[in-house]
């Protein structure tokens, strides 16, 4: 299957990266406004501000990641009576149309879907108490709001908001092929002392750990600078990707992860350099070397 690219404009408002910006992409007719909650009151004077949209709040509470997804005709209005009223916050999310042309049913079809996919997914709690109904449209308005959606869930992980993001895959026999004409590419690997055996298959750029392969079902290193795979293997616990077992997990469904250390970290419980750990399981060649193959191949 050939993965069509597309076309990704981000326009950094002052010039910090993590400041205002904005996201758009070539012939789609979303807008997508990302604003610190200390740049609020500049956000709130952008035009894009005052059109009707969803929106999601980001932050944390009582030290855990929180989110609130909702949907107004006025992106403004609504912002400023979160800001009176919830506290946690610290980045708002505004998805609009380019041309103000969403209406009051298609944000509310938006809000409910968002909602849907944030809860499937796990990775955000979110302070929404119930799963909005999805309102009634058209079945033309509903495939349009869907082919909305699709690329808003491309535009967001660039933009560093991953809560829609789902990385759980479907399980397939490790013989089938992951592409058409190209064997699937297998890795193993194995910590004898702790009985940890993982498999893996390289896909589409990331490292999809298998269903059954076992795994640490405690987060081990107490060091501050692996605080983000800490967080994860936790999330995945909670989650029941990783079903804990006594001493060990059990991933339940094939996931993906964005490199070899990040999936060779879960496994093992502590920070981990994937590229030495995880073995070609046709000839047992670490990843960096199975990689520098590769690359003296295309030199060829």
């Amino acid at each position: 299957m050939i993965t069509k690219g597309r076309s990704l404009e981000l326009f950094i408002i002052d010039g910090r990266p993590d400041g205002m910006l904005t996201a758009e992409v070539f012939n789609w007719t979303g807008h997508v406004l990302r604003e610190p909650r200390t740049q609020l009151k500049q956000a709130l004077q952008r035009p894009e501000a005052g059109y009707t949209g969803v929106y999601a709040l980001l932050g944390i509470r009582d030290g855990e990641p929180l989110a609130y997804i909702g949907e107004t005709e006025d992106l403004s209005l609504r912002l400023r009576a979160h800001a009176a009223n919830k506290d946690w916050w610290e980045t708002a999310i505004l998805i609009s149309s380019t041309a103000n042309n969403l209406h009051k049913a298609h944000v509310k079809y938006l809000e409910a879907r968002l909602v849907e996919i944030a809860r499937s997914v796990g990775a955000t709690p979110l302070e929404n108490g119930n799963t909005p109904p999805r309102s009634s449209l058209s079945e033309a308005a509903i495939s349009n709001m869907e082919a909305f959606l699709e690329t808003l869930q491309m535009v967001l992980p660039a933009i560093r908001v991953d809560m829609f993001l789902n990385k759980t895959r479907e399980s397939a026999p490790l013989s089938l092929p992951h592409n058409a004409g190209e064997p699937a590419i297998q890795f193993e690997l194995k910590t004898p002392k702790h009985g940890i055996e993982a498999r893996a298959l390289l896909e589409n750029g990331e490292m999809v750990v298998q269903r059954g392969s076992a795994a640490q079902s405690t987060w081990k290193s107490r060091s501050q600078h692996n605080a983000g795979y800490a967080q994860l293997h936790s999330d995945l616990i909670a989650s029941g990707v990783l079903a804990a077992n006594g001493a060990l997990a059990k991933f339940t469904i094939d996931y993906a992860f964005s490199s070899p250390s990040a999936a060779a970290a879960i496994i093992n419980g502590r920070a981990a350099n994937g590229r030495t750990e995880w073995k070609l399981k046709a000839d047992g060649r670490s990843f960096a070397q199975w990689e520098a193959d590769q690359l003296k191949h295309d030199e060829a």
